[in-house]
């Protein structure tokens, strides 16, 4: 739980993030800071564009040229971002909803085309990579507005009190769940934060319109936190996540 004090967030916030997973830090940036963004991230996402043309029928696991592009570390091309992801919203964010003592986990862009079919599965972000502790924190910051039409995200309230579940690989990504009748979407003007636990089951749907969808995607684990791999032999072994240059304490 998260009773506060808090420095960002309210304490219906909180009280969201504790009971469904999620909430929505409105205008977190103002407009100014988010042209800056997109002007750092649009030519790396180029690039990232440019080398999934090189691969068979474009596409790397779940990237796609032209559907959907996820550009990572970012931080470790752009000062600017760099600042960006340690400045004092995601201190205070870290502060509430983390502890004292935070490091950037992960950073990328995603880049949701034009796309009327392609939609992202239902998945956990601890679903990808096994994390210890299991909880930490997803700021997905809105670069467009996000709705419905253009594959804003939809969680599953209350899910994330259940631990990391089973996942299966797919072509489109890691899927967690088939269906999720009482799914609720998050749009999310840009600016704004869309703020779940790592463990929060979400997706997003399809592009349905004729601009590209920009978000960019940063998480924040507490200190000390591990990923773990299990060995051949079932032995466990854990990799402190501090790596050098990306992975810095904010």
């Amino acid at each position: 739980m998260h009773p506060g004090p808090h420095r960002r967030i309210t304490a219906e916030q909180a009280r969201a993030y504790d009971e469904d997973g999620a909430f929505i830090l409105e205008d977190a940036f103002d407009a100014e800071t988010i042209a800056s963004v997109i002007r750092e991230i649009d030519p790396l996402e180029a690039r990232t564009t440019e080398f999934l043309r090189t691969q068979k029928d474009g596409t790397m696991f779940i990237a796609t040229a032209d559907a959907i592009t996820f550009s990572v570390h970012l931080v470790l091309q752009s000062q600017f971002l760099r600042e960006f992801v340690a400045g004092p919203v995601f201190q205070d964010l870290g502060h509430d909803l983390i502890g004292p003592k935070v490091r950037l986990y992960w950073d990328q862009a995603v880049y949701k085309k034009p796309s009327p079919d392609r939609e992202f599965p239902w998945h956990q972000d601890n679903g990808y990579t096994y994390i210890e502790p299991q909880a930490y924190l997803t700021c997905w910051v809105a670069l467009t507005d996000a709705d419905e039409s253009n594959g804003c995200p939809w969680i599953v309230p209350g899910r994330h009190k259940d631990g990391t579940l089973a996942h299966a690989r797919t072509d489109l990504g890691f899927r967690c769940l088939e269906d999720a009748p009482n799914a609720v979407p998050l749009p999310v003007r840009a600016g704004s934060i869309a703020v779940f636990s790592s463990l929060t089951p979400h997706h997003t749907g399809p592009n349905r319109t004729n601009d590209v969808r920009k978000s960019y995607i940063v998480q924040f684990a507490p200190d000390g936190a591990a990923r773990i791999d299990v060995t051949a032999e079932g032995s466990r072994h854990a990799t402190l996540q501090d790596a050098a240059g990306r992975q810095f304490e904010i």
